[in-house]
């Protein structure tokens, strides 16, 4: 078998680490899942705007940038594992947020912790793309590149999946308590990925050089464009992405809860499938082919644009299919920024890869919030995404391998 789901169970079974770290990462999406179901079921059953609605979006990503150069800083003194570590009990601190929101009835906390969310998983990242260099061979990265889709997926999938269910369950203080245990479960599982790490001489040891700065006017066009792919994905996604509550919000005014919980499961369903249909020895050519890309961020576009004809199982379909396709784009830039740069310039070029994909994240997403004030969210998502997708193109055509 050549898939990447393969070349992860591969990589699985030989690394005892990755194993823990696996494990670590899927407590926490699942942690973070039920966050994200609990802040937007809250501030739709409070009928918040629909401006706001997208303006939350904005919140859950922009902090990530200032978290990416925070991470990147410390992974020059600090070994990525004790990072990661220390991102999950400030994760655990964070949940002070939303049972003050509960109680107090406050929007601003709810969106506190959804800042604070982006802020650590942007501090993580940088370590967790340094630790992956080190710890794994080159014929491995394809294996980082599906699990860390995983992480990504997992973290709706996996948490709204069991959100949906429990929301209108259980009190939501109860669903705050279950946050709270998968950030203990992350944490155990990291401190035993830790005690593990030894076991990777002397590979291990002799990747552990100190990160250095990587510049932009050094680079080859290369690593340039691999610098690019994740944001020009923010770009095309971010408003699609943000607009998702209030296309809700206007298909079905009555049940817009009901309706936006289970698009945001489709939504993370095609997030995970996507890249584990490509094949393993197929990604590096994947990676280097612009009209692949663009043909995924097409489709996506267009699968969103046809969202206001369809209904029920019909929409969630479609949302499906979008994420499928967009999650080929976010496979292809994830594996192009581990194998484009060595592990002494990895955490930096993570770091930039992050802070750029947020500012391009943040800057579309407020576009589409001012036009979905004025115009409504289909016009927003047309016209916005539209000139992303556009602009996207030129810039994969200036930096084309």
């Amino acid at each position: 078998m050549n898939t990447l789901l393969y070349a992860l169970v591969s990589a699985l079974r030989c690394h005892r680490w990755l194993r823990m770290l696996a494990c670590a990462f899927l407590f926490t999406s699942l942690g973070n899942g039920l966050t994200q179901v609990l802040v937007f079921g809250l501030l739709l059953d409070w009928q918040a705007p629909a401006s706001l609605l997208t303006l939350a979006y904005l919140f859950a990503t922009l902090p990530g940038f200032l978290g990416s150069l925070v991470g990147e800083k410390l992974c020059r003194s600090f070994s990525p594992i004790t990072l990661l570590v220390a991102t999950e009990c400030l994760g655990l601190t964070a949940l002070l947020f939303p049972l003050l929101g509960i109680h107090f009835h406050s929007i601003t906390a709810l969106l506190a912790v959804q800042s604070t969310e982006a802020f650590l998983s942007g501090m993580s990242w940088p370590a967790l793309t340094l630790l992956f260099k080190r710890g794994l061979s080159e014929a491995e990265l394809p294996a980082a590149t599906c699990l860390e889709n995983i992480i990504f997926a997992s973290q709706v999938l996996a948490g709204t999946g069991l959100g949906i269910v429990l929301f209108h369950s259980l009190p939501a203080m109860t669903l705050v308590g279950i946050d709270a245990l998968t950030f203990a479960g992350s944490l155990l599982m990291l401190v035993l990925a830790g005690r593990s790490l030894p076991s990777l001489a002397p590979h291990y040891a002799a990747e552990t050089a100190r990160p250095v700065a990587v510049r932009w006017r050094t680079l080859a066009p290369q690593q340039k464009r691999s610098l690019l792919l994740l944001p020009a994905l923010a770009a095309v996604g971010s408003p699609a992405m943000a607009l998702l509550p209030a296309l809700a919000q206007q298909i079905e005014p009555e049940d817009a809860a009901g309706l936006a919980l289970p698009l945001l499961f489709a939504r993370s369903l095609g997030q995970l499938c996507g890249p584990l249909l490509l094949k393993r020895d197929s990604l590096p050519h994947f990676a280097s082919q612009n009209r692949l890309l663009l043909l995924c961020l097409g489709l996506f576009l267009i699968a969103y644009g046809v969202i206001p004809l369809l209904s029920g199982v019909q929409i969630l379909g479609v949302v499906f299919l979008a994420h499928l396709a967009s999650n080929i784009v976010f496979a292809a830039g994830t594996f192009s920024l581990l194998s484009s740069f060595q592990a002494t310039e990895v955490s930096s070029a993570s770091g930039k890869a992050w802070r750029w994909q947020t500012v391009s994240a943040s800057l579309f997403t407020c576009i589409a919030a001012l036009v979905a004030a004025s115009l409504g969210p289909m016009q927003a998502l047309y016209s916005v995404s539209t000139g992303a997708l556009l602009m996207v193109a030129g810039i994969m055509l200036r930096y084309r391998q």
